[in-house]
């Protein structure tokens, strides 16, 4: 499922304008996410972050989900989880946070 196909099965009977109301953007913005193309340059829609938290917050969708139907779940712009340092080992993650405790002990020895 694309993420256009998901945001019309989101809005199901809603108009456009109604829906883009409660998002924040514009209802032809709204269209083009649906439709994945801008008509008139052919260019696929990349939606912000904050557009896309936007759209999960007025469906009250899971934005991890959205950007993951998006295509974008590896861009750590958009995932959260990412920005974190080694973001698939918990461990490392540990390590890595306990580092400036471990350093400001060996400088007072």
């Amino acid at each position: 499922m694309s993420l256009g196909e998901l945001l019309k099965e989101l809005r199901g009977d809603e108009s456009l304008r109604d829906a883009a109301k409660r998002m924040d953007i514009t209802f032809s913005y709204l269209a083009k996410l649906e439709r994945g193309k801008d008509r008139r340059t052919g260019n696929v829609i990349k939606p912000t972050p904050e557009t896309l938290q936007q759209i999960a917050a007025a469906y009250q969708y899971d934005y991890i989900k959205l950007i993951d139907v998006a295509g974008l779940s590896d861009d750590p712009t958009y995932n959260p989880a990412l920005k974190e340092p080694f973001p698939h080992n918990p461990t490392l993650q540990q390590w890595y946070k306990s580092l400036p405790t471990i350093m400001r002990k060996m400088s007072r020895n």
